[in-house]
């Protein structure tokens, strides 16, 4: 059996992910992940609660898994934060336009959702992930995290935190090459989606490059499958094409 596991279900992306990775007929069982509640039509998607970021949690839910013989095939984090209201738990976020706006506790919110809880799934992950054939462990990172395409500055702790992301991938790969030789990691730019995320931003956007969550979740599944682990680690964007680290 061939399971897929989607981390942050209840993104637009995430839901779009789950139906289109149940269709493959290589996958068995989607584990669909967050830290809300979430319920499926789909016999063989199977939902699980808890917080994603919390070490703890993610653990536990890994060993019960290896504990019940899950390989994963397909792994995908569509987790990620570039702005939100505050509350009475989360400082507000919004992305700096100028060294004036850097705030300490931004910079420590952005890399706990956008690098820190990746590399915690990363750490746990390599116990089960599938051998003999190509697995694959994506992330959606950003094209504004390539330090060398950066020519418009701005965003400093989104950036800096995808920039970290690409980092752990990059780092994670040589390791998960020596532990599992058929595991290839992909930082995944999905362009700009129409979502929650991106909302705020979408004014200048032409009609023809915001997309659908549906349309960039099937342009992620194509190179999930078509990955090959002797390129791994890939920084790719939606359109297939190779992104500068």
């Amino acid at each position: 059996m061939s399971h897929a596991l989607v981390i942050g279900a209840s993104s637009g992306i995430a839901q779009a992910l789950l139906s289109q990775l149940a269709a493959l007929p290589e996958v068995t069982e989607v584990h669909a992940v967050s830290r809300s509640s979430n319920s499926s039509s789909h016999s063989s998607i199977k939902s699980f609660s808890f917080n994603t970021l919390d070490e703890t949690s993610v653990k536990a839910f890994i060993d019960e898994q290896r504990q019940q013989g899950v390989k994963y095939r397909y792994v995908v984090s569509t987790v990620g934060i570039l702005h939100r209201e505050a509350d009475e738990e989360h400082v507000a976020l919004k992305p700096e336009k100028r060294l004036e706006d850097i705030d300490p506790q931004q910079l420590q919110a952005y890399f706990e959702v956008n690098t820190i809880l990746p590399a915690i799934w990363l750490k746990h992950l390599v116990h089960v992930m599938a051998k003999g054939s190509t697995s694959v462990i994506a992330f959606l990172s950003a094209r504004v995290g390539s330090i060398s395409d950066n020519r418009l500055g701005g965003w400093y702790g989104y950036r800096a935190s995808k920039a970290a992301l690409n980092m752990i991938i990059k780092n994670a790969a040589i390791e998960y090459g020596r532990r599992n030789k058929h595991v290839a990691l992909m930082a995944y730019h999905p362009g700009t989606v129409d979502t929650g995320l991106s909302k705020p931003f979408q004014a200048n956007v032409k009609a023809d490059k915001l997309f659908t969550p549906e349309y960039t979740a099937q342009c992620l599944v194509e190179l999930l499958t078509s990955a090959q682990t002797e390129h791994s680690p890939y920084y790719l964007g939606w359109d297939g094409k190779t992104i500068p680290w």
